[in-house]
């Protein structure tokens, strides 16, 4: 795409990725988006996981969802979506998602300009294709985003020469009102620290729950917080283990929320104690300190965009694997003990205290 050529069309579609942490990670190049084309009515398509993040979000002016397992399921499915969009008679498509499919469905919906990088084999599909290199695919997600707008002359050069991208570049997700209050009233305390135990991705980058629920008891006993548990429906059991093994009492609500509602309870809590998930991009967007585990995944390339992380992980022969499920021993899990998070979640709980006692003598 030529330099301007997307900031001066007036309707453009978003497709988004499809995994709640890869979306976060999108929240900077859409920033870039809206600020080049401040009056272009920006719309993002989604799936029906993703789709409730970009609810009030500052960038996005409507959300469309793909219900790939709904009415958008199958060949018909496909066509019908692509109808929809024809209708909405979009003058160009930013593809975020980098599967052929995205392209595919623009072509179909016959958006006149279609950007994107070109992965997947489709290059034939798009106007704009921009080229992937070696040194592309391992960037931080946040600047690999960025980098396509680089690329498609929407960003300054000063913003394209800086290498810390990641870090200088913010993760963007809103809340309303009325969901900070649902969270304060379901929580009923200002001193929480939430567990997110599962990954959406695979097992292979949970953590244990017994260690989860051993650095729990120890933060509550150290600390006095209280805890919450957080994740989906498909992690129930995960959180009834660590309730279980608890001595302390907790708050539950691993499958109990929606998306919007994990927001929000994350936004009210003082930490963030995950593995490498989307709940843990989610946090580093709403400015909550995050403890990290990660495992067989990269941290240089998927780590919180966030100055208040500590990264915990153990150098192993075999990680990062970037596989689903670990095929001997998790030893990359296994080498990471509670000490080692207690510690971690520790230093950042006192630098917290630190900073709200040199905020209260400044006011004083």
């Amino acid at each position: 795409m030529t330099t301007g050529a997307l900031d001066k069309s007036k309707k453009i579609l978003v497709r988004g990725t499809n995994w709640i942490g890869d979306a976060v990670m999108t929240t900077p190049a859409l920033a870039e988006l809206r600020s080049r084309c401040p009056q272009a009515e920006i719309v993002m398509l989604a799936n029906p996981l993703v789709a409730p993040l970009f609810q009030h979000h500052p960038a996005v002016d409507r959300v469309l969802v793909y219900a790939k397992k709904g009415r958008h399921s199958g060949i018909r499915g496909f066509f019908r979506m692509a109808q929809e969009l024809r209708h909405e008679r979009f003058d160009a498509a930013l593809l975020l998602q980098n599967a052929i499919e995205a392209a595919l469905l623009t072509f179909a919906a016959r958006i006149p300009r279609r950007a994107g990088y070109a992965t997947d084999g489709r290059r034939l599909f798009l106007t704009d294709p921009v080229v992937v290199s070696a040194a592309d695919k391992k960037l931080h997600h946040t600047a690999y985003y960025l980098t396509l707008l680089d690329r498609l002359g929407l960003r300054s050069k000063a913003a394209m020469q800086n290498p810390d991208i990641h870090l200088t570049s913010k993760l963007i997700l809103h809340l309303t009102e009325e969901e900070r209050a649902w969270a304060r009233t379901t929580l009923g305390s200002e001193n929480m620290i939430a567990l997110n135990p599962g990954a959406a991705y695979g097992s292979a980058k949970r953590w244990f729950p017994e260690r989860f629920a051993a650095v729990a008891d120890a933060l509550a006993k150290r600390f006095g917080v209280k805890i919450v548990l957080t994740g989906g429906p498909a992690e129930r059991e995960i959180g009834d283990d660590i309730a279980t093994l608890m001595q302390h009492d907790c708050i539950n609500m691993v499958g109990k929320t929606d998306v919007r509602q994990m927001m929000a309870l994350l936004g009210a809590c003082r930490l963030l104690i995950t593995n490498d998930s989307g709940p843990m991009h989610v946090a580093a967007a709403l400015n909550v300190p995050i403890v990290a585990v990660f495992g067989p995944t990269d941290h240089t390339t998927t780590s919180p965009a966030s100055a208040q992380v500590k990264i915990v992980r153990k150098e192993v022969e075999c990680a990062p694997c970037l596989l689903r499920q670990c095929p001997t021993d998790h030893r990359c899990m296994q080498s990471i003990n509670a000490e080692d998070v207690i510690t971690a979640a520790a230093d950042l709980l006192n630098n917290a205290q630190l900073s709200e006692k040199a905020d209260e003598n400044s006011d004083s």
